[in-house]
């Protein structure tokens, strides 16, 4: 799994609706950069917390 701790561009709200889903943060971990960084696109348009979990979860369908 990658750490994404240190200078990532990925959004706070990403990363901590990943950590509380295991499955979703494998699955996200597994993915290859370029589909990773398409994940990260996708969520710049979220607007609540609600909305990222399910989007987290839809990783896993």
């Amino acid at each position: 799994m990658q750490n994404f701790a240190n200078g990532s561009d990925m959004p706070m709200g990403l990363g901590m609706a990943l950590a509380q889903n295991l499955p979703a943060m494998n699955r996200f971990a597994s993915m290859s950069k370029a589909e990773q960084q398409a994940i990260i696109a996708r969520t710049h348009s979220i607007g609540s917390k609600e909305e990222m979990q399910a989007f987290v979860q839809s990783l896993l369908q």
